[in-house]
């Protein structure tokens, strides 16, 4: 059974949903959980320890193999990705503590950023930013990652119900509708548009974590910068592309 590859010990629970079948695959899909986990900037949170993240995990992977349909030509690990990672965000976004005083929308960064620009005639500090929202800048850099953690271009439901992530606009296996695959065919192309237009460090960093499948320490590493600045960076450039495509009127 430990010789099986995880492909064939879910065809396996197809045909037989054994209880050992079911460990088997969980046991299996722990690389691919602790990978995801990998990949996610969680935050400071004494409830965000990696056995509570791989827990989240594995409740996105039971959801996925409770719906897999064996008849469709999808491997299980790339159907059960979106599942596994969408599970691990819900959690983090349970236990995120920033106060509710302290939010700020995202569409009220990114219009304070525009403003600013405006004004100073180049691209406004962080500290520019935090000073022109009346928040420390440590709370605004909560903010950023916040928005690296939810992977979120859709951030404030601007897709419907606030849940399509950046892989989500890429080829999602589950989705039959073609004008869906439509949708997310335009928004990719535009997206690969504007992320071409950015400054080479950020374009770099957005290829390196979402393209080449770097950690975000791995990212930092290579960079020379700490975790939390790229987190930071990544979470600003979300922001900058959601506008974007709203601007193009791709999204709404």
């Amino acid at each position: 059974m430990s010789s099986a590859t995880l492909q064939e010990l879910v065809d396996s629970y197809c045909n037989s949903a054994a209880e050992v079948l079911r460990n088997s695959i969980i046991s299996k899909s722990m690389p691919l959980i602790r990978s995801i986990i990998g990949k996610i900037n969680r935050p400071d949170n004494p409830l965000s320890q990696n056995e509570d993240l791989e827990s989240a995990g594995i409740t996105g992977l039971i959801q996925a193999l409770d719906t897999y349909d064996c008849n469709k030509n999808i491997q299980f690990n790339t159907y059960a990705y979106y599942r596994i990672r969408g599970s691990i965000i819900d959690y983090l976004r349970k236990i995120d503590s920033l106060p509710r005083k302290q939010r700020k929308s995202y569409g009220e960064i990114q219009a304070t950023i525009n403003l600013l620009s405006q004004e100073l005639g180049r691209e406004p500090t962080d500290d520019e930013v935090a000073n022109r929202l009346k928040i420390p800048i440590e709370d605004y850099y909560k903010l950023l990652s916040s928005v690296q953690q939810r992977n979120a271009l859709s951030l404030d439901n601007n897709f419907g119900d606030g849940e399509r992530s950046f892989y989500d606009i890429h080829e999602n296996p589950d989705v039959d509708s073609p004008d869906e695959n439509l949708e997310k065919k335009e928004i990719a192309e535009t997206l690969k548009k504007k992320i071409g237009e950015l400054k080479e460090r950020e374009r770099l960093i957005l290829t390196l974590y979402y393209y080449e499948d770097l950690t975000m320490s791995e990212v930092a590493l290579l960079l020379e910068l700490s975790e939390a600045r790229i987190s930071q960076i990544v979470g600003k450039l979300l922001i900058k592309l959601k506008e974007d495509l709203i601007k193009e009127e791709i999204i709404k």
